[in-house]
């Protein structure tokens, strides 16, 4: 028993793509189709350069915690302890707005 195999490398299989396009979309329409890949590739590399902006605009905040953590009052407490908040007076909603207002807050000298 014979078995066949093609031993194709990167490069040849790039070739091969390239010539099934030709073939299957015609010259005409292969401009047209690789104005629309531009395109696409255009508006992909924008979106991740502005997520990697945005991420790379976090304040990069470690927050140390300590301990156990019994309940969700305590839990406030500890990262409001981390980001140096006070939090004495202060209720549940009012910490967790304060809270994610000062990790969400972004560097405005960067942009």
């Amino acid at each position: 028993m014979l078995e066949y195999y093609l031993n194709i490398m990167g490069s040849e299989w790039i070739v091969i793509i390239f010539v099934a396009i030709i073939v299957l979309l015609g010259t005409n329409r292969l401009p047209e189709v690789a104005r629309k890949f531009g395109k696409i590739a255009g508006e992909f590399n924008k979106t991740k350069n502005e997520v990697q902006n945005q991420i790379k605009d976090l304040p990069n905040t470690n927050l140390s915690i300590t301990g156990k953590v019994e309940n969700e009052r305590q839990k406030l407490e500890t990262i409001a302890k981390s980001l140096e908040i006070n939090f004495a007076n202060k209720t549940d909603d009012q910490l967790r707005e304060i809270i994610s207002s000062k990790i969400g807050k972004r560097d405005t000298n960067s942009n």
